[in-house]
């Protein structure tokens, strides 16, 4: 690599630069915030700075007392497993429940990828050091094991991984109520007859209305979600997203609306607002588009900001609690320029201050850059770093 570009990295603190090495023939990427060398098809850093720096970062009297920074190691492409995990961990409510699990699991001895996530994290809150590095290799091996698509070394989508993990908990904990053995790998939607404490925490509703422009009735339907995946835009903000997840959709020509009460195709007005808001908000961010025309998907950079705090304005009119207020806890990012090639990290909120999570790496990081993983103002450098799934937490 040019010795320039690994000065500029070590100056520009918050700057990510991209080359090429020509011996390897391999993308590498500068990380500005540690300094630390990656590979961009495989995301393994090469060298990084220990994670028990982080007790001079913040200072070891400074430390909570409850809290511990544990970097995870990666197996060959994890890091989209190991960043959704960090962000999972610093929701509180969740590894309370998963912590709570591994007490009453005491004398299970079967193995399933819920007992591995709670041997992991019992791991890491238990550890007599504050900081260190963690091998997440039992849950990774489970993982694998279970569910084919992630059982290679290429780069998954976080987000992907994680709609199967919260799904996966759900279903096993249903299971274990039932006392019944559950399909293995299996990621069945929400047909449970009760919910879990993953859906007490994860799970919102939003409603389906249409409107009937001859008639003027209106009819909605209901359906539960564990995530919001919307759309992104260049120059705009989480609040506008949400407002263009619930923006009126006209159905007209082929696409009129079957109105029971005129017993006819009619034109229609559309929309989808939220009706039950949950306690952890997770928002994915669809930055990644098929373009069929290069037959792979293209990474969308756009500037998206998101706040420390949020409200949402796209609720129903009999939504409960529609004023709810929530804060950001963790921001899964992406580094790159593709679905398949790139690099996943999490920054996460802990007892104030803010700490970004790299694999193994650990460091703390000012608020005021979180700015940095908004996006690109412009689309033209492909390459970036930038927000992909949010996760805010309701302040009751």
């Amino acid at each position: 690599m040019d010795s320039r570009n690994e000065s500029t990295a070590a100056q520009k603190q918050h700057t990510t630069l991209w080359s090429k090495a020509d011996t390897a023939k391999q993308v590498w990427a500068v990380h500005g915030y540690k300094n630390t060398l990656y590979c961009i098809h495989d995301g393994t850093p090469i060298k990084g700075n220990n994670a028990s720096q982080l007790e001079k970062e913040i200072g070891s009297e400074q430390l909570p007392a409850n809290e511990h920074y544990f970097g995870l190691i990666n197996f060959g492409n994890t890091c989209y497993c190991n960043s959704v995990l960090q962000a999972l961990y610093f929701c509180r409510p969740f590894r309370e429940r998963v912590l709570q699990f591994k007490q009453h699991q005491k004398n299970n001895k079967k193995e399933t990828l819920l007992t591995c996530l709670a041997d992991l994290f019992y791991s890491i809150a238990t550890q007599k050091k504050k900081v260190g590095t963690m091998a997440p290799k039992k849950f990774i091996t489970r993982l694998r094991k279970e569910y084919e698509l992630f059982d290679n070394f290429m780069q998954q989508d976080a987000h992907e991984f994680l709609n199967y993990l919260l799904n996966r908990v759900s279903e096993l904990l249903q299971a274990d109520k039932q006392g019944n053995k559950p399909k293995n790998g299996s990621n069945e939607g929400q047909s449970k007859s009760e919910p879990t404490w993953v859906e007490d925490l994860f799970q919102g509703t939003f409603t389906n209305e249409t409107r009937c422009l001859n008639c003027e009735t209106v009819s909605s339907k209901d359906e539960d979600f564990l995530d919001l995946s919307v759309d992104v835009e260049q120059n705009t903000s989480i609040t506008h997203c949400l407002r263009g997840f619930s923006s009126t959709e006209t159905l007209c020509a082929e696409q009129k609306y079957y109105c029971e009460v005129c017993c006819s195709k009619q034109e229609a007005q559309k929309r989808m607002r939220v009706k039950k808001l949950p306690q952890i908000l997770a928002l994915h961010l669809k930055r990644f588009k098929y373009m069929e025309q290069m037959n792979r998907f293209t990474k969308l950079s756009y500037r998206v900001v998101f706040p420390l705090e949020l409200r949402l304005f796209n609720t129903s009119d009999d939504a409960c609690n529609p004023d709810r207020m929530y804060d950001l806890v963790a921001v899964v990012i992406h580094i790159g320029s593709s679905l398949n090639r790139g690099h996943y990290i999490s920054i996460v909120k802990s007892d104030g201050f803010w700490l970004l999570f790299d694999d193994d790496i650990v460091d703390k990081i000012d608020s005021s850059a979180i700015e940095d993983f908004y996006g690109l103002p412009s689309d033209l450098q492909k390459n970036s770093e930038t927000g992909y799934i949010l996760f805010y937490q309701s302040r009751e």
